[in-house]
Order: C-alpha cells, then structure tokens, then sequence
C-alpha cells in the first residue's frame, strides 16, 4: 500500500514539472504552422488583381498580429531551450519524489513508559519464608508424584508457613488440665500446632478460564486427565500423616462433565483408605479424615455439583472470589456472581450434612456496603463460613492493587460477618487465604462437633423409637 502511494505522488510531481515544457512545445507548433500559413497566402495574393490588395493587405497584417501576439507569450513563459536541456531525467524525478514521500510520511513515535501504579507493601505483609525441612519434605512428595498445589501454582504467600507447620507453640496434651482452661481457639491452635497443610490442586495446573486476579497457567485444551491420579493423592495424604485434607482443582470446561467425575473419585478414594469422620461412643475421641474440596462452577450446572456434593466430603467450598459489582471485571465471562450463588444453594439441598465455605479478596475497589451487600446474600443462600483476604498482584499483568486493607479492618469484618450476618465462622485477615490453616483448624472441630450432635440426636431419636 505504502509503494502504491509513493508512485502515485512520483508521478504526479513529474506531470507538474513537465506541464511547461510541454506547454512550450505546444506553442512552437502553432507558431510554425501560422508563419507557413502567412506565406502561402502572401505568394497566392502576388499574383492576384489590384482590387484585391486592400484586402490581402488586412488579412497579413491580421495574420503578423496574431504571430507576434504568440511570439510576445513565449518571452513570458518561465522555462526556456536551457532549462528543458537541463531538467532532470524520469528516473531522477521518481527517485528524488519518493525520497521526498517517504521523509513527508510521518513517523509514530513511541509512547513514553507508563509510571508504576504498584501500590507499596505496607509491613504487615510479611510472610514467613520458605525454608523449613517440612516444606522441603512437601515439596519433594509432589514432585515425585506429579501432583500440583494451590499454594505453589497461585503463588500464595503463605506457603512457607502452612507447609513448614510454623508455629511457636508446641502441641498439648489434650486429657491435660491446661487444655482443659483454653478457649476453643488456642485448642485447636495447640492441638494441631506444627501441622503441615498443603492444598492438593487435581485435574492437572492448567485452567481453561482466564481470571484476571489469577496466577495460574491458561489454555483452551489442557492435558488430558492422569487417571492415576486419585491413587497419588491418597498415596501423599498419607505420606503426610494428615487428617484435614483441602483439595481444590482448575478449570476444565474442555471435559464433557467439566472434571466433576474425576473430583468425585479422588474424594471417594480418600474417603476409602481415610475413613469417615467417626465419634466414640463418649462422644470425644474421633477418627477418620476430614475432606474439603474448593470447587469450580461447573458452569452453573448443578447436576455435575451434586456429582461432587455427595461424594462424601465434609467442606463444600466455592469462592465467590469479590463484590458483585466487580465480577466482570475480576472473573472470567464464564463465571458470575449469582451462578456461584447457586452452587452454594444446591449443595445443601443434596448434602444437608456438608459445611458451605467461600472466599473473598478485599482491596479491588470495593466499597463497605459492597461486602455487606455480599455477605447478606451469602447468609440467605445457607454458606457456613466466609474468609476474609487481601488480593495480592502475582504480577504487571494481572489486576492492581486499590487498597492495601488493614488488619484492624478485617477484624472488624469478622466480628460483623459472625455478629450480624450470622456466619458459624469467620477467618480475616491479610494473608488468609480460603484454604488457610487457621481455618482448617476451627473448621475441624466443628466437623467434630457436627458429627457429635448427629450422633446424639440420631441416639434420641433411637430412645424415642424404643419407648
């Protein structure tokens, strides 16, 4: 397009600078052709009669007007025998013309860099690094197993200290008197202190969505599904000696049933070589392992949740991930506010016995009536518990940070979400994540506790039936 343009305008400068020359080439002509015209009729009109002198004689003095009149226009013309000698060849027009085009095309000219719109840090958000041998030990499972986690492939910040069980306090006897004083919190802090939690992420590390908050890698068509894969899990649960399990999974809208069938067979796989959660008879020892699985949405599909919802789990979780009014622009187009809403519903309806839990990151833009507005819908739809976390940028690509949210403001957010709305738990705070182990921890115990009073009402409904 652009040589196109550079010889229209090449010609189009020579037919200017050749219009002259032509045009002087023109009048010779004419000039020639009127003198040979005057002089036949001067050499016709000798010979002729006297009576016609007057005649002739007005007719050359008419025809010498009209020469020097041509010859008078041809003084006055611009370019002369010189300057058609000296003017330059086609060729030289047509090179200087594009060179000419070309300097007059103008040039886009880079954008100066943006400025860094990245939000300092502020100090409490420090996490502990990554060091300690019981993180070296969790990631050498995964590795040899070919499993993937949450924690590395989203880059939580926490994974030094979940993996490394970090913490300052050591377990407690819990038949012990001191145990016996403690608020239900610092039980399960000390009782499980030092635990290490991984969050095991099935169904490969490739999602088939493309949220704009997430750090996980993205494609149309992923790897095909490790059939093996529920056998691994189980094989590294028990490597770890765990007894609270949180399995999450990406996105597979590439699958016909979305991945659903295979997140119910890693469940039921646990489940078989774990147990269920089980109470003695005195109602306090209890075995069994307990299964949270943090779910997709199944793209609103609810037959493929109930797949999951009952395929024993104890925790149904499903993040909602931020506000309604920001959906659009957090999630992927295939998710939504009201869609994730509906799984949350569903799930109680087929598994009246499982826990809802469910997520959002703060410092996106949201406003305070935006999460009250939020967790109201959230309490009207039956979700148990709710996490509170700030959103961290995993890099220039992905959202920005609006706010950094201060830990004084998320415990204002917990106390409101238990007091107001109703919640049976709340974990906030800057670095929770909807996998956090402080989570983990209360949401065991009310596990425990959830059995022990069906256990007791089912033991009722027995004496009633016997009377």
């Amino acid at each position: 397009m652009v040589q196109v343009q550079l010889k229209r305008h090449a010609l189009s400068t020579m037919r200017r600078q050749l219009a002259p020359i032509l045009q002087y080439q023109r009048l010779l002509s004419s000039s020639s052709a009127a003198t040979n015209r005057v002089h036949i009729q001067v050499t016709h009109h000798s010979n002729s009669e006297d009576e016609d002198s007057n005649l002739t004689s007005s007719k050359n003095r008419k025809s010498f007007s009209r020469l020097e009149n041509l010859r008078s226009q041809l003084n006055q013309e611009d370019a002369s025998l010189h300057e058609f000698a000296s003017t330059p060849s086609l060729q030289q027009v047509s090179d200087n013309s594009a060179t000419n085009a070309i300097s007059n095309i103008p040039q886009r000219k880079k954008a100066p860099p943006r400025p860094a719109k990245i939000l300092p840090k502020p100090k409490w958000l420090k996490a502990s690094p990554a060091t300690s041998p019981k993180y070296h030990e969790l990631r050498n499972t995964v590795r040899s197993l070919g499993l993937a986690t949450v924690c590395e492939e989203a880059k939580c910040p926490n994974i030094g200290e979940c993996w490394g069980g970090s913490s300052q306090k050591k377990p407690i006897d819990p038949d012990s008197e001191e145990y016996a004083n403690m608020s239900e919190e610092e039980k399960a802090e000390r009782a499980h202190a030092g635990t290490a939690t991984a969050t095991i992420m099935i169904m490969g590390d490739t999602c088939t969505r493309g949220c704009s908050f997430c750090a996980v890698k993205t494609s149309r068509k992923p790897p095909p599904l490790d059939e093996e894969e529920p056998k691994k899990v189980a094989e590294a649960v028990k490597s770890w000696g765990l007894d609270y399990v949180v399995l999450t999974s990406v996105d597979r809208d590439d699958l016909e049933d979305q991945g659903a069938g295979h997140f119910r067979r890693v469940v039921q796989n646990l489940k078989e070589r774990g147990g269920n959660v089980t109470v003695d008879e005195d109602g306090k020892k209890e075995r069994g392992i307990i299964v949270e699985a943090l779910t997709p949405d199944f793209r609103g599909d609810l037959d493929l949740v109930s797949l999951v919802a009952t395929s024993g789990l104890d925790v149904y979780a499903h993040n909602i991930e931020t506000v309604e009014r920001l959906q659009k622009r957090v999630r992927d187009h295939r998710a939504g506010y009201h869609q994730s809403l509906s799984v949350l519903r569903h799930v109680k309806t087929v598994n009246p016995n499982a826990l809802t839990k469910t997520s959002i990151m703060l410092g996106l833009g949201e406003s305070d009536e935006d999460i009250r507005a939020t967790m109201r819908d959230l309490s009207d739809n039956g979700v148990d518990v709710v996490t509170f976390g700030q959103y961290l940028q995993p890099s220039r690509r992905h959202l920005p940070v609006k706010e950094y949210v201060t830990p004084e403001k998320y415990e204002e957010w917990r106390v409101e979400a238990e007091e107001v709305y109703g919640f049976r738990y709340c974990a906030s705070g800057p670095l929770v994540r909807s996998s956090y182990k402080a989570g983990e921890f209360f949401l065991k115990n009310m596990v425990r506790e959830h059995e022990r009073e069906r256990k007791k009402k089912a033991e009722e409904e027995a004496k009633l039936s016997v009377v």
